[in-house]
This record gives structure tokens, sequence and C-alpha cells, in this order.
């Protein structure tokens, strides 16, 4: 690290976190749009034929995604945190609040645990 005593750094770290954030949801998006692709191709076959593969796959590769999203939303999180750690007081404006990228990915984590719940209980309790 420099020591250049400039807030820029910390600037820079909130940025790098909040893209890894935006990568995590897309993973999560797409993981959600994986499983219930498999659950649209199954509704328009009215006679449940042998051409469409299972659904169950596509909840499997889904939730892989997804949890995907989430393990990289805490490792994102935690490489941050590590990184504030090493900024000087200077290097933090006044009354800057340094918790809120930390305090988004973790939420968006837990976002990631209750929608695979979600998913794997309404295909397999159905």
């Amino acid at each position: 690290m420099s020591d250049l005593n400039d807030p820029r750094a910390l600037f820079a770290a909130e940025r790098t976190v909040l893209a890894w954030n935006r990568t995590c949801l897309a993973l999560m998006a797409f993981g959600f749009m994986i499983e219930r692709f498999g659950l649209f191709l199954r509704v328009l076959d009215p006679n449940n034929s042998q051409n469409i593969p299972k659904h169950h796959l596509s909840v499997w590769i889904g939730v892989a995604f997804i949890v995907f999203g989430g393990i990289l939303c805490l490792l994102s999180t935690i490489q941050h945190w590590r990184f504030l750690q090493t900024l000087k007081p200077v290097e933090i404006p006044a009354r800057y609040w340094t918790f809120l990228p930390i305090f988004n990915n973790l939420v968006l984590m837990f976002i990631s645990v209750f929608l695979i719940a979600y998913l794997l209980y309404t295909v397999f309790a159905a």
C-alpha cells in the first residue's frame, strides 16, 4: 500500500467491492433464470413427453449459480474488510460509513441463502 494518505484508495476499494456485488447479483439472477426456464419448458409441454430434459437438472444448475454468487459475495466482503484494516485514519474521510458496501454484500448473501431455500422447497416439496 502506498503512503499517499489519500482517501481515493478507499473509494477505489468501494468501487471494486461494488463491482463484485454486481457480479454476484448477475450470477444469482442467471441461476434463477436457468432454474425457472426448466419449469417453463415443462409448462409448455402439455403431454409431458420425454423430449424435454428433467426439470431437476435445471434446478441444480440454477442453484449452483446462486450458491456461487453467494459465496463470491462473502469472499469479496472479506477481501474488502481486510483492505479496510490496512487503511490509516487519514485515508478515511470524517464521519464516512465504511460498512455500507459490507452491509450491502452481506444482505445479498443472505438473500441468496433464502432464494436457494425457496427454490429447493418449491421444487421438491410440491
